[in-house]
């Protein structure tokens, strides 16, 4: 099963480049191909909603790399998620994340 991600933000336009570089190198770091995929946008409530779909080979290679050690979190759902949010905001993003259970 492939991780899913919900992102938030006020500003899609400006987000958007920042959360695509971000998980392209994140892709090339761990040298996977077909690394994420972004979906559609929705608005509610003065919100841009998207989600992302990281692919069970990024997810597999992140959890056995070693590079999200410290992330906080109980399972490595939470782990996980932590980890994808702190990497976008050192990347320069400003969205909020959470995973999505499907």
């Amino acid at each position: 099963m492939n991780p899913l991600f919900q992102l938030s933000t006020k500003s899609y336009d400006k987000e958007i480049p920042i959360v695509t570089q971000a998980l392209t190198d994140l892709k090339n770091e761990c040298a996977v191909e077909n690394g994420f995929k972004i979906e559609k946008p929705f608005d509610k409530f003065g919100w841009t909603f998207f989600n992302i779909q990281i692919s069970e080979e990024l997810a597999n290679t992140i959890e056995k790399s070693g590079i999200m050690e410290g992330a906080l979190g109980y399972t490595i759902g939470e782990q996980m998620t932590n980890f994808i949010g702190h990497y976008l905001e050192s990347k320069g993003s400003s969205v909020r994340i959470r995973q999505i259970d499907y």
